[in-house]
């Protein structure tokens, strides 16, 4: 019996330690998730950031085929084959028809069985280390755009990022407001069902708090759901799963709408992506023209060039080996160079007109988005102000209600005014956060 005990008290302790172990390693659901951890999640998960970062894995990688140019080519020849036909060939003495009984002088002959060729030839590029180089330039700016088309999807997705998560700090604020009414129609309810037991107030006072309460209940239940589904939109864009529950943190009021337009027009000029990749394409303009203009040069290489035949007739050399200058020159080409130099001319006046027009667009642009997002935060003061004064007029309204010294008329009449207040606040500050979010998506941030 003792030892029943010991084992009884033994598995209930297991079964304890099991049971608290598993409630640390579960995860914890409604974490606080900023807005600097969703945006770094949405770096390192969304697969059209890592698309982009390959491009750039790959131009590297062209990169450094381009250099191996530089170095010597080694090439191997091998040839097998079978004669078909028997070839004798005699060397005649010319004495044959003046002395009687002399032949010729001796006979080669490629008689009909398997020979082989192998050759080996090693060239070091000379004059076309010029048009190398130039090549590895242009792998070099091939880089660099593919590096600012990472930064153009990674502003992308940091915009995405944040208009989803200032959609879901709206709709929780919008939420909350709900809330808030809801505590006040349910205390207007309870005060009316007590007017009209005391028949100060009418039965139909009691059904319209009622039915408020109702709407104002289903609202609440509509902003519920609508929140739900924001956050498993935001979940996906950050790359993990849907189901993840997590509470947004309050972004800082904004307080501060005073933008120097000069400083911010010459900032986006420096950091937008687009700006640089049309400036990348002049300079790869520019490579493309010279390398075109390099085929003017002959090709000079030095090289060794070996030769081993097997199988052949004694006569004839076994190994031959040679070391000298190759020379590849096109002497005439019809006008073909001519033509094509026009051509890459036209590509770099075309890649100008092409910078021109994305500063003058991005100029533009961010002239809109400061203008907006100053007009915005305006809209913003104003609604708060809004906000607060129906706020005070229904406080004052509902303790007059309360005192027997107001109409219910009155404090449900302040109860709507407030709610259009509170929707008027709550598009205000989205349109807000969301101009503000396309303001620095114009200015080429990063983050």
């Amino acid at each position: 019996m003792y030892r029943l005990i010991l084992h009884a008290i033994a598995f209930i302790l297991f079964v304890a330690h099991g049971a608290a172990y598993g409630q640390d390693a579960a995860p914890i659901s409604g974490q606080s998730l900023t807005l600097e951890q969703a945006i770094a999640l949405a770096m390192h998960n969304n697969h059209k950031v890592k698309i982009a970062e390959l491009g750039v894995g790959k131009a590297e990688d062209e990169l450094a085929a381009t250099r191996t140019y530089r170095r010597p080519s080694m090439q191997f020849y091998a040839l097998f084959s079978q004669q078909l036909v028997n070839q004798d060939s005699n060397i005649t003495n010319p004495l044959t028809g003046i002395i009687p009984g002399l032949g010729p002088f001796f006979s080669i002959s490629a008689p009909r069985r398997p020979t082989a060729i192998f050759g080996g030839q090693v060239l070091e590029p000379l004059s076309q280390q010029h048009r190398i180089g130039l090549n590895i330039e242009q792998a070099k700016v091939g880089i660099e755009l593919m590096r600012e088309e990472v930064r153009s999807r990674e502003q992308s997705t940091v915009d995405e990022v944040k208009r989803s998560y200032y959609g879901i700090l709206q709709t929780q604020s919008s939420l909350d407001s709900l809330q808030e009414s809801i505590k006040l129609y349910r205390e207007l309810d309870r005060v009316t069902a007590d007017y009209v037991a005391q028949k100060v107030s009418l039965k139909s006072d009691s059904l319209d708090v009622k039915t408020r309460l109702a709407k104002a209940e289903y609202e609440a239940l509509n902003q519920t759901n609508q929140l739900a589904t924001e956050k498993e939109q935001l979940n996906n864009l950050l790359g993990r799963d849907v189901r993840t529950d997590f509470k947004v943190s309050v972004v800082a009021n904004a307080n501060d709408f005073s933008i120097d337009l000069a400083s911010a027009r010459s900032r986006a000029l420096d950091q937008r992506p687009e700006v640089r990749e049309a400036r990348l394409k002049i300079r790869q303009a520019e490579l493309d023209r010279r390398i075109k203009k390099s085929e003017y040069i002959p090709d000079v290489s030095v090289g060794l060039t070996t030769l081993t035949l097997r199988n052949f007739d004694n006569i004839i050399p076994k190994n031959f080996a040679s070391i000298g200058v190759a020379v590849k020159w096109e002497i005439f080409d019809w006008g073909r160079k001519k033509n094509e130099l026009a051509e890459k001319d036209k590509t770099i006046e075309q890649a100008k007109n092409d910078l021109y027009e994305t500063e003058s667009n991005v100029l533009i642009d961010v002239g809109d988005k400061v203008r907006k997002l100053q007009q915005t935060g305006q809209a913003l003061v104003v609604a708060k102000l809004e906000r607060e004064t129906a706020r005070e007029v229904l406080r004052v309204n509902t303790n007059k209600y309360k005192l027997m010294a107001g109409l219910l008329s009155d404090v449900l009449k302040s109860q709507a005014s407030l709610a259009e207040a509170d929707d008027h606040y709550q598009q205000a500050l989205l349109g807000y956060w969301t101009t503000k979010a396309r303001f620095e998506a114009a200015m080429g941030e990063d983050k």
